[in-house]
């Protein structure tokens, strides 16, 4: 069989599945000639057919199903009576077109010989009197005098004719396919829920017993259950085309109504997104077709005027990077302004003259997503209530998303909405807050930072009444979670801060905890009614133990903690307040250990993840190692000389322990021993490095450690590999 397009292969499964229905229907009509629910139900099927072909180009596969309509319309209409002879034609068609689809499924195409016959019979049907007479002698009547047909009684003799396509025939695509029920997907979505938290269950009680023989198996349940997570979850996408099949219309019926000319473009609808997600962005991405439209395109004679050809357009662009979805929706219109932002913001109030004025372009500009801001000076039916780019802003990170937006003066305006591929399981960091775990969905962290004893005391400040902690020559934004949530903190004599440092919206804060413990992935459950309110609580889940932890909502838990409010009025003023001077605070580094137990460490900056991968992930190609991460296929170098062919057997046996880095939309995963602590480089001492893919030597926490050339390690594995 050759390569079908996906529209191809979806009409000929429909299709193989109407006709079986359609013969059962066609002699259930021929025995109860009165069922009108069953003759609507055959033409419906034909028609559906007949349409499809016009959209797909199968004219010949066209021609039948528009004569079998046309006899059809007949019966229906009552012009035509329901004979012996009718029914055996309309069972002709059904193979007719049966033996077509074979055609289209092998060849790509319908480029074959139609039966002419019995297009002039079915034709000559339709003109017939309700009496059944033949009204005059042209070729199809003579073909079907050939075949002994009596119309005017009833009795149906045929002779020799095409031979009819067998209804065991199979069909590649059809017998491949099957349909399956929403509400089942749904069961089977939620019992893989409960395998996952029945699979962290019993993991969580091998780690309390040492029987060597009884963590294999666990180890092999983690496995297969991960697989089999993985495999229901696909079973719940869909191609974000299911969403853009509104907008033509939508995009149709905007441009008239603002008096201009627009065509659209979609590229990647064949991009998939959990069913949930997809219902949750289709509003969304209506207001950003329909803004695109209202407020970037511009009306003909501008466009004219601008050397631009008449008709604008908007384009949709939906695609996989990093384990997220990414759906842009882009014009060619005039772009936006950030001067024209400027004035209508101070205009509205939602800044003042003098922080505009310290802002740059690129703020200005994601001021549009401020509650209350609208360009336009009159309202309309599309536009100017000041509710719009906040909201589409809001439910996009309600379900753990993030909307950015890039812009040219004159050329357009690109906005880009990212979305995890589905909220049913998710990886999440669990923190403890006055003995209680609350999950932490990893997608809104940044990093992890613990800050000892007296360097807290002496590094946390309280300004303009929000605490900051100075990270990385910058101040961040401290939300204690106990407060939030009115709790008290448990005395366990630890000093330490622990610091969460998350994403709300364009900015940064940090949650500061009682203790991190470690990621898991979780089985999201709905929260109860009497929560709903909550605007910190995302969602619960049942933990390992049968104990129920909440989802922290991120930009929720800030809006609560007014810690939203503070960045936006830091983030329109240009700059953080004023504080005392002080020294800028050393940088970070992550700390590893090598094979022989030598230390290590790696830029923060660096750093994008920190995984702990099953060996059984690992793959070799063409002499490299690599794994299957985040929708992407993952190098893997080892960061220690003694590295063998072997990945080292950090965190247990079975487990390496990797350092993803990802610079310049490149990501390798550096394998270590062992991943010791995030600490600040508090010593000047330096010496020169020892071998090719270290920076450096230094002295950090009082012992030599050596500091990594990430880039250097990676060209140096590459000109191993030649």
């Amino acid at each position: 069989m050759s390569e079908l397009q996906e529209a191809t292969k979806e009409f000929l499964i429909e299709s193989y599945e109407n006709l079986e229905q359609l013969d059962t229907d066609l002699v259930g009509l021929e025995q109860s000639p009165e069922r009108a629910d069953v003759l609507a139900r055959i033409f419906r099927t034909l028609h559906t057919i007949k349409g499809s072909c016009s959209f797909l180009g199968f004219p010949r596969l066209e021609e039948v199903a528009h004569a079998g309509e046309n006899l059809l319309g007949k019966l229906r209409d009552g012009a035509v009576a329901l004979t012996p002879a009718v029914a055996g034609a309309l069972l002709r068609v059904a193979d007719a077109i049966r033996l077509i689809l074979g055609h289209i499924e092998k060849d790509g195409h319908d480029e074959v010989e139609i039966d002419r016959d019995l297009i002039g019979l079915l034709n000559m049907l339709a003109a017939a009197p309700r009496d059944g007479t033949i009204v005059g002698g042209g070729p199809a009547a003579r073909a079907t005098s050939g075949l002994d047909f009596e119309l005017s009684q009833g009795a149906v003799a045929e002779g020799p004719g095409p031979e009819p396509t067998l209804h065991s025939d199979s069909s590649a695509v059809y017998d491949a396919s099957v349909r399956v029920h929403v509400d089942l997907l749904d069961k089977l979505m939620a019992l893989a829920g409960e395998i996952v938290l029945a699979r962290n269950q019993i993991l969580q009680y091998s780690q309390r017993h040492g029987d060597p023989s009884f963590q294999n198996t666990c180890r092999q349940l983690n496995l297969i259950t991960t697989e089999l997570q993985e495999h229901v979850m696909k079973t719940r996408l869909q191609p974000i085309g299911n969403v853009w099949n509104r907008f033509p219309r939508l995009v149709r019926d905007t441009a008239a109504a603002c008096g201009k000319q627009v065509r659209l473009e979609m590229v990647g609808s064949e991009t998939e997104l959990d069913k949930t997600l997809l219902e949750a962005i289709r509003d969304p991405l209506t207001h950003l077709v329909r803004n695109a439209i209202d407020h970037g395109i511009e009306p003909p004679e501008r466009r004219l005027a601008a050397g631009k050809a008449t008709a604008g357009c908007v384009r949709l662009r939906g695609y996989h990077e990093g384990g997220q979805v990414n759906v842009e929706v882009s014009d060619d219109g005039t772009g936006i302004d950030p001067d024209r932002v400027k004035h209508r913001a101070v205009e509205l109030g939602l800044i003042t003259a003098e922080q505009a004025g310290r802002m740059s372009a690129q703020t200005l500009t994601g001021l549009i997503f401020l509650p209350g801001f609208s360009t336009a000076v009159q309202v309309t039916s599309l536009s100017g209530r000041g509710v719009g780019m906040d909201v589409v802003k809001t439910n996009i990170e309600k379900i753990g998303g993030s909307v950015d937006v890039q812009s040219v003066i004159g050329q357009g305006t690109t906005v880009r909405v990212r979305i995890p591929l589905t909220l049913a399981i998710i990886k999440v960091l669990i923190v403890t807050s006055a003995g209680d775990r609350y999950a932490v969905p990893q997608v809104s962290i940044v990093e992890l930072v613990r800050v000892e004893g007296e360097k807290a005391r002496r590094g946390i400040q309280r300004i303009h009444g929000v605490h900051v902690y100075r990270y990385r020559d910058r101040l961040l934004p401290l939300v204690p979670l106990n407060g939030v949530l009115q709790v008290e903190a448990n005395a366990d004599g630890d000093e330490a801060v622990n610091i969460v440092v998350l994403q709300a919206a364009e900015q940064q804060f940090g949650l500061v905890v009682d203790h991190i413990n470690d990621t898991q992935e979780i089985v999201v459950k709905p929260l109860w009614k009497h929560l709903k309110s909550l605007a910190c609580f995302a969602g619960a889940t049942v933990m390992g133990d049968g104990k129920v932890a909440l989802i922290l909502d991120v930009f929720g838990l800030a809006q609560r903690a007014g810690a939203v409010s503070a960045l936006q009025g830091w983030a329109a003023a240009g700059a953080a307040p004023a504080e005392p001077a002080r020294p800028a605070a050393r940088p970070g580094v992550l700390l590893v250990e090598g094979r022989d137990r030598g230390r290590m460490a790696i830029p923060l900056n660096q750093v994008a993840r920190l995984e702990e991968l099953h060996r059984s992930r690992v793959e070799s190609v063409a002499d490299r190692r690599v794994v299957q991460y985040g929708g992407e296929i993952l190098p893997l170098i080892d960061v220690d000389p003694a590295g063998g062919p072997d990945p080292p057997a950090g965190g247990g046996e079975e487990t390496i322990q990797v350092v993803v880095y990802k610079q310049k939309q490149r990501s390798v995963g550096l394998i270590v021993n062992r991943i010791l602590d995030v600490v600040e480089r508090d010593s000047d001492v330096e010496g020169p490095p020892a071998r090719a893919g270290v920076t450096c030597t230094a002295v950090i926490q009082g012992r030599v450690t050596e500091v990594l050339d990430v880039e250097a390690l990676i060209a140096a594995s590459a000109r191993e590999e030649r």
